[in-house]
């Protein structure tokens, strides 16, 4: 379940710069002169395990607090080829048809604090460890932040070249020259200029939505990381003034964020940011210094694969609207955005 208290501290710190980002005529893919939104969505078990076999009525929708039906339901498993009532689902949709396999970021957040140094290292190696698992298909880039937003793999199924990142270039090694892009491309649409500008890890992150905006299909982004914003006495944890503009281009590129946290500690500040991303695109937050195979275990599952639902727009004001997503006779919760411009 979400937590008020975390979105309220959200939307209070980016709250100007979101009203001029309102003003402008954003585009997003699922509400531009389509009459049905699409919503990546996954329904997992109490152990985090996707549900299988559900259909359109076994989602309870509201938008706003209003029922609303779901119109389609189809399973994706995403190491496998598109299906075709998808493919069509999300053409009259307005979405771009998803290339054949999975698309996965790893992002990197790199801090050498004692605190956090560790955590680094293990989820350099546990991310390693999931390349033999991935299918042939499956696309991984990689970047990482720590003054700056570095890309040192653009989408690619060459998991050496991946393996080689993970092991030194991160941790040893300056960022290469990436070879010329060929679609799907993270590289190709990033503003590298930008990304060596960028100061914050929101600023990151809404660099890196822009850019996927221009991949088709479902992404996820793992983000490893120990935490957004900053801690103000008397305020609390508010975060960067780029972090709406991010969670709306996030949303619209259609990619959820699941962050692992390598704090070593029970709990800290900055895990809010983190907590937020995730809740925010429809992904998990979980931590990973007592019990890091489970949370990697749990983010296999949920790579797996995930319902691509659609529901007609009902006839609300223009702006933004809020989704309710929950199992109609079913144990379980949904995982999906919170949230559609419509």
């Amino acid at each position: 379940m979400r937590s008020a208290w975390r979105r309220a501290i959200a939307i209070a710190c980016a709250a100007a710069p979101a009203a001029l980002a309102q003003a402008q005529d954003i585009h997003f893919h699922d509400r531009v002169d389509v009459d049905s939104v699409v919503v990546d969505a996954r329904a997992v078990d109490g152990a985090g395990r996707p549900i299988l076999g559900l259909g359109a009525a076994d989602f309870r929708l509201k938008v706003d607090g209003r029922s609303v039906p779901v119109q389609t339901a189809t399973w994706v498993a995403e190491d496998k080829a598109p299906d075709p009532a998808l493919t069509d689902a999300a053409v009259q949709a307005g979405v771009s048809a998803p290339p054949r396999g999975r698309l996965i970021v790893f992002f990197f957040q790199k801090d050498l604090d004692p605190s956090r140094a560790m955590g680094l290292l293990q989820m350099l190696r546990r991310a390693r460890e999931m390349l033999p698992g991935l299918e042939e298909e499956d696309r991984v880039a990689v970047v990482s932040f720590d003054s700056h937003l570095e890309l040192w793999a653009d989408f690619t199924t060459d998991r050496e070249r991946i393996r080689h990142v993970l092991d030194r270039s991160i941790l040893f090694e300056r960022v290469p020259a990436l070879p010329e892009a060929s679609e799907p491309s993270l590289a190709g649409h990033l503003d590298t200029d930008a990304g060596r500008r960028a100061a914050t890890p929101e600023t990151a992150l809404l660099l890196l939505g822009e850019a996927l905006k221009e991949v088709p299909g479902s992404k996820s982004l793992v983000l490893f990381g120990f935490g957004m914003g900053q801690w103000s006495p008397g305020v609390g944890v508010f975060l960067d003034a780029d972090y709406g503009p991010a969670r709306r281009a996030l949303v619209e590129a259609r990619v959820t964020v699941f962050a692992l946290d390598i704090t070593n500690a029970d709990e800290h500040t900055l895990e809010v940011g983190l907590q937020q991303v995730a809740d925010d695109t429809g992904g998990f937050y979980a931590r990973t210094h007592l019990f890091p195979g489970q949370a990697m275990d749990r983010l296999q599952r949920a790579l797996a694969g995930h319902y691509v639902l659609t529901f007609a727009k009902p006839d609300l004001p223009r702006g933004e609207h809020e989704i309710d997503l929950s199992l109609a006779g079913h144990k379980g919760h949904v995982l999906a955005r919170p949230t559609y411009e419509g």
